[in-house]
This record gives structure tokens, C-alpha cells and sequence, in this order.
């Protein structure tokens, strides 16, 4: 046959870097039969030979002018290059053929994608690809949101003739139906919730139109006892269940039956059942080898059993939902494919056409809609427990329960009835603080009213509470942080407190120099200030600075930029579980870094710190002192400042547990000038003080402080 014609714009075969194509001739040949067919080929000379198949004659001659003499040898190369060519194009030319043989233009799939292609961007949906399959996309409606995720989900049919659309965006939601019926785009467009809401009659058609497609395409497997080859359990197999306490009836009520396979080897069949039909069935060989059947439904085990009940019990495997039924719950239904070996590190959940792991919950979702209780009894290892995740997080943890498997019917029954809530994190019951509860009636923490300060005239406004948060204000040169260096050395004594010091007014000699004077009650040098006292000897100063060892840590940056908040957590919350200290200073608050966002105000930020800095106090049971100086006052006139003079925000206030003002008299008239004044101005516990001032006198030779009626 003498072959002629255009070639074909699409490549069927590439080898070496020549390419082989198809000419709507050859196609038409097609009919007549391939064996006659000829190869058209394209060297790098653009010599074209069409060649006899069957004897490699050489049938057609196109050259534009010069051409090298025809060599056996190249007859037989085309011939061999087009016998491989027939051999991989056989079932195309054959639906080329037929198509032309009809008089209908060539249309391959490829067209349709054209024609969807169109139809989808006509509505703004564009793909990376028009073939079948499923892609991810920007949903024009929403774009994605503010982050541009591509949230709209593309499915395309395997023959290229219809698309459903779903934006996963819970604020937007789009939802359509995109199909071609001879050559015209009918179907159903859904935008937005925003513009109008897809009617359930819609979604119903949607889903038919679908799933009457892919049914006729592939029509699901139909499933019997004896499509199955299924039999009867024989003896040695119910001795198996009755040895795990599983009864006859049970095994006969849940259609437990069995399959004889190659080499004589009996596997158990459990069939998965739906409105009393089987649509899958799994099977149990020796050493636990397990598989289903091709094609069938992934479904939950014992899915009847739980038809319009509104209490589910899931079970990790097929014979636990049996052990169930023998302990009396027949609202059991076990997963089909195990457990996890762990969960997934994701929060959010993949959209429902990816979820293929567990498809089966969405497959099921229907008999979900009205249970108000699920009991997750999987296994207590590492798997089970991610499994029990998994369905907690798919299911609602609201409406989750778990249990730990027992041993014995009984036990189960017990357990089963007795299941706990599932947790959900950051809610809790007050059963989970009980302990605590009776801890703190019975005062067997010790601390629980809080610790002396070493002042029984402030004891009577202010103790020390663990976990809490104290402000410390005042004016300039109050003596602020040598009262906080005095009670650390208080508690220190009575209770043997440490603590971590973040103090960026003090070099670190001089910090070591107060805390010695009040520890050792002797002045560091013989200096004016001493009034006459001896200082502290050689001795006294190598015990001192080994007290300091052993009871102070630093808290420093050691570079030239200012420690932030967080920094200085981080720091104390290693001191915490490296040291065990109790206590935390943080003096002043003006010396930290408070770069903060420019969409934040002041009081935001502090309300933040202070939150964090609360955070810390409660879950390392650490108590926090804060300085933080008051703003500039521009009619003071000695007297004391109140908590909202502080410079940035009333939160300071708000947010703190305790609120002191340390106040130092500064007229000779009004008292002594060694006089210094606790200023009680909140207790959040009542139990720990309350509002009230208290007198301190100080000692400037050894920086300490004592009670009034002390002197």
C-alpha cells in the first residue's frame, strides 16, 4: 500500500532523537489492516521512507531532491524501527481508524481537554494540566485568602469530559460541576457562600451525576459467600476464638467464615457488611498476615451494628469488636486497616479526597451525625495511641471517650463503662487537680499561705506566695533593689531559696557587695559609710562568695545588645530546671529590649510580657519580683507614688498579684531618715495579705532592714 499525507502534529514514538509520527493515511490504512502499514520516518536528513511491514520493501519515495542510494541495510533498519513501531501503536491506530471510518473528525482526548480546558477557564479556574486526575489550584473566588493558599480541589474525569470543583476555604466554600455533553458545556456552576448557597437538591445532583459516571465506568464488585469461596468454620479455627473467649454465636451472628488458599492453608474471613450486603471482606492467615479484597469498600467492621445508635465504641482490629460484643456491647465496630505507627505532626486536617488513610470514616460519616459518645478503645502502645489521635482530631474530641485494654469479659465490661473523656488540650475536668485540691487543705506543700519575709510587721500585708507575681515600684533612689537583695537574703536563710538575678542597673561587683553586707551583716570596706564597723575579713569574704555560689545565679548579656523578655525566660527557665531556684528578680523592667510590632500599642505589649512573665511564675511555682519605675512626675513633692504612676500601663496593675511601693522619707521633719515605708498596694491572695503599709528601718552600714519593734 502506498501511503501520503501530512504528518501528524503529536509524537507516538522518540528514540535516539528521531521522532516517529502518525499521518491520517496511516490511520485510514489502519482499517485495511496494520500488517500492510507503513513507518513513516524522520531522520536528521528529513529523508521520509514508508516501508512495507511484513517484507520490508521499500513503498513510497519522498525526497525534496538529492537523496543516497536505498542500502539493504536500510531498508532493514526501517523495517526493524517500524516493526517496533507497529507493535506499540496497535490499539491507537485501531481508535484512530474507527473514528474516521465513521466520518466523524478525529477527536482524541486531547480535545476534550481543549473544550474543558476552555469551559474551566471561562470561569476563571486555571490548571498546571486538563488531563484526568486531581489538582490543587488558586480558588478565583477567594484567592486563597490572605496566605494565597491553594485551596480549591479539581477532579477531572478519566474520560476528560467533566470536572467537580470544592474550595476548602471554610469562608468560602465554592463548590461546582463543569460538564461537556455533545461538544456544549452544560452543567453547574456554585460560586461563593458569600454570593449564593448551594441548594441540597444541587449537591445531590452533583453527587449522582458523579458517581453514575464512575459507576458505569467501574462498576463496583459484587461480593458473596460463595463469589468469595467462603466455608465454614471448621473446628480447629472456633477452638481458636473459643480459646480467646469467643463464643460460637458470636462468630455465626458476625458471619465469621473461612477460605481455603494455595498449599491448603486456612485464612479467616471477616466480611465487611452494609445494609446486611458484603462489600469487602478481610482475611486473617498463620503469623497475622493479613489482606482484603481488590476492589472492595473501604468500610468500618460492623458497620450495621452501629446503625441509629448514638453511643460507638472503635476497636483497633477485628477480633476486639467480637471481645466486645462477648462482654455485651454490640455498638462496636472496628477500623479496617490497623493502627498507625504514629500520628501525623499536622494539626489541620488534609481536605476529605486526600484523607485516603482514613477514608473510611468519611465513607461512614453518615452514621456519625447524630453519636454523642465515642469510646476509642485501641491499644495502649505507641501505635494505638496515635490511632486513637487520629480518630479523636477526624471524629470531634468533644464527643470522645478512651479506655485502656483489660484482661477477662468482666474487666472489659468495666472499663468500657468507666471510659474516661478524651483530652482535649488546654480543657480540663477538676478531677484532674484533686490531689492538688486536698494538698492545699491540708497544708502539706508547706508553702501554701505563702513565707514569712523575715519582717513580722510586713508579714502581717505580705508574704511570699510561689508562684506568683510581686511589681515593686518607687522613686528614684528609694532604695528599691536593696530591699528585694534583703528579703532574697531572708528567705534564703529561712527557707533556703535561691534564685536567678537579671539586674542591669548593678555591675556584678556590686551586686556581690550588697548581698555580702546583708549576709554577713559587716561593711565590704572601711569607708565612711562604715561608721567605724570592721569590715568583713579575708575569711568571711571566701565563705561569702561561696554563699553566693551556691545561692545566686546571673542572668547577663554578654554582648552590647539589651536582653529581651523572652530571652531572660528562657534563661530563668533553665536556672529552674538546673539549679532549682524559687525565686526570680527582674530589675528594672526599663533595661530589657521592648521592640514591639508597629500594628501594637503599649498597653498590648505589656499586657503580653506581663502574661508570659505570669506563665513562668505558675508552671515553674517560681515567685517573680518585678521593678518597674514610675513616669516622671512633674509636681513630686516627696510624697509616695501609687502603682498606675508606673511609666507604659495600667497593666502593671492589672495583671500583677502584688503591688508594693517602696518609699524612703526624705524629710528630716516628717521622721527619721532611715525610715523606710512597704507600701501594700494589692494582694490578689487573700490568704497571703492584704492591703496595708509597714515600717522597715535601714541600716546603711550593712544595707539591712529591720522590723520597728525590733530596734
Amino acid at each position: 500500500m502506498l501511503l501520503a499525507g501530512q504528518l501528524a502534529s503529536r509524537p507516538v514514538y522518540q528514540s535516539r532523537g528521531r521522532c516517529i509520527t502518525l499521518s491520517k493515511s496511516l490511520m485510514l490504512a489502519s482499517q485495511i489492516g496494520l500488517v500492510r502499514c507503513a513507518a513513516v520516518l524522520v531522520d536528521s536528513s528529513l529523508f521520509f521512507d514508508s516501508i512495507d511491514l511484513l517484507s520490508g520493501k521499500l513503498l513510497h519515495d519522498r525526497r525534496w531532491s538529492k537523496r543516497p542510494p536505498i542500502t539493504p541495510a536500510r531498508v532493514w533498519k526501517s523495517h526493524e524501527r517500524g516493526r517496533q513501531f507497529n507493535t506499540r501503536c496497535t490499539s491507537s491506530f485501531q481508535n484512530y481508524a474507527l473514528e474516521e471510518s465513521n466520518g466523524a473528525v478525529s477527536h482524541s482526548v486531547s480535545s476534550h481537554e481543549h473544550s474543558l480546558q476552555e469551559e474551566l477557564e471561562n470561569i476563571r479556574i486555571k490548571l498546571s494540566d486538563y488531563r484526568p486526575g486531581q489538582y490543587r489550584t488558586l480558588c478565583p473566588w477567594c484567592e486563597g485568602g490572605s496566605t494565597r493558599e491553594k485551596s480549591l480541589s479539581v477532579r477531572i474525569s478519566n474520560d476528560g469530559l467533566n470536572a467537580v470543583f470544592q474550595c476548602h476555604r471554610g469562608k468560602c466554600g465554592a463548590v461546582g460541576f463543569k460538564e461537556l455533553f455533545d461538544s456544549e458545556s452544560k452543567g453547574i456552576n456554585v460560586t461563593t457562600k458569600n454570593s449564593h448557597v448551594i441548594s441540597a437538591s444541587v449537591k445531590s445532583d452533583i453527587r449522582e451525576k458523579v458517581a453514575a459516571r464512575d459507576q458505569h465506568k467501574t462498576p463496583a464488585p459484587c461480593f458473596t459467600a460463595d463469589h468469595l469461596g467462603l466455608t465454614p468454620l471448621s473446628q480447629e479455627v472456633v477452638s481458636y476464638f473459643q480459646n480467646r473467649c469467643i463464643t460460637q454465636d458470636t462468630l455465626k451472628r458476625n458471619g465469621i467464615m473461612q477460605v481455603v488458599k494455595s498449599s491448603n492453608q486456612v485464612a479467616v474471613a471477616f466480611p465487611f457488611k452494609r445494609d446486611g450486603k458484603i462489600v469487602n471482606c478481610k482475611y486473617r492467615g498463620t503469623q497475622k498476615r493479613f489482606w482484603q479484597e481488590k476492589g472492595g469498600e473501604k468500610v468500618l467492621y460492623g458497620l450495621d451494628d452501629i446503625k441509629n445508635v448514638k453511643d460507638i465504641i472503635i476497636v483497633e482490629g477485628e477480633i476486639d469488636k467480637l471481645s466486645m460484643e462477648e462482654a455485651g456491647f454490640l455498638n462496636c465496630v472496628s477500623v479496617p486497616d490497623g493502627a498507625p505507627p504514629k500520628a501525623s505532626p499536622d494539626e489541620n486536617l488534609p481536605p476529605i479526597q486526600e484523607d485516603k488513610k482514613y477514608g473510611y470514616l468519611w465513607t461512614c460519616k453518615d452514621y456519625f451525625e447524630k453519636v454523642t459518645r465515642i469510646v476509642l478503645a485501641t491499644d495502649s502502645d505507641e501505635p494505638g495511641l496515635a490511632l486513637a489521635e487520629e480518630l479523636a482530631r477526624r471524629l470531634g474530641r468533644e464527643r470522645c471517650w478512651r479506655v485502656k485494654w483489660p484482661k477477662g469479659k468482666e474487666a472489659l465490661r468495666a472499663v468500657v463503662e468507666k471510659s474516661e473523656l478524651y483530652p482535649i488540650r488546654g480543657l480540663f475536668p477538676f478531677s484532674n487537680f484533686y490531689k492538688e485540691i486536698d494538698d492545699y487543705y491540708h497544708l502539706r506543700l508547706g508553702d501554701e499561705r505563702g513565707v514569712s519575709t523575715g519582717w513580722l510587721g510586713l508579714d502581717e500585708f505580705y508574704r511570699v506566695v510561689p508562684g506568683e507575681l510581686t511589681i515593686i515600684t518607687g522613686v528614684p533612689n528609694s532604695g528599691k533593689s536593696e530591699w528585694i537583695d534583703a528579703l532574697m537574703c531572708n528567705l534564703n536563710s529561712s527557707k533556703s531559696w535561691t534564685f536567678a538575678l537579671c539586674s542591669m542597673e548593678n555591675k556584678v561587683r556590686e551586686h556581690a557587695r550588697k548581698l555580702l553586707e546583708k549576709h554577713l551583716k559587716k561593711p565590704f570596706f572601711d569607708a565612711p559609710y562604715s561608721n567605724s564597723v570592721p569590715r568583713m575579713t579575708r575569711e568571711d569574704l571566701e565563705g561569702g562568695k561561696k554563699w553566693l555560689n551556691d545561692n545566686f545565679f546571673l542572668i547577663r548579656c554578654e554582648d552590647n545588645e539589651l536582653p529581651s523578655m523572652d530571652w531572660v525566660l528562657k534563661l530563668a527557665k533553665a536556672a529552674v530546671l538546673r539549679h532549682g531556684i524559687r525565686g526570680l528578680v527582674i530589675d528594672p523592667y526599663n533595661e530589657l529590649d521592648h521592640q514591639r510590632p508597629s500594628n501594637q500599642t503599649e498597653t498590648e505589649y505589656v499586657s503580653q510580657i506581663l502574661t508570659k512573665v505570669k506563665r513562668f511564675a505558675q508552671h515553674h511555682d517560681c515567685h517573680v519580683w518585678f521593678v518597674a519605675h514610675p513616669k516622671q512626675l512633674q509636681t513630686w513633692r516627696g510624697q509616695a507614688p501609687n502603682l498606675y504612676d508606673i511609666s507604659g500601663s495600667a497593666h502593671f496593675i492589672n495583671k500583677c498579684d502584688n503591688g508594693l511601693v517602696i518609699h524612703r522619707n526624705r524629710d528630716s521633719d516628717a521622721g527619721p531618715l532611715d525610715e523606710v515605708k512597704v507600701l501594700v498596694r494589692k494582694v490578689r491572695n487573700k490568704t497571703a495579705g492584704t492591703i496595708g503599709d509597714a515600717t522597715l528601718t535601714y541600716d546603711r552600714v550593712t544595707g539591712t532592714y529591720l522590723d520597728v519593734e525590733q530596734i
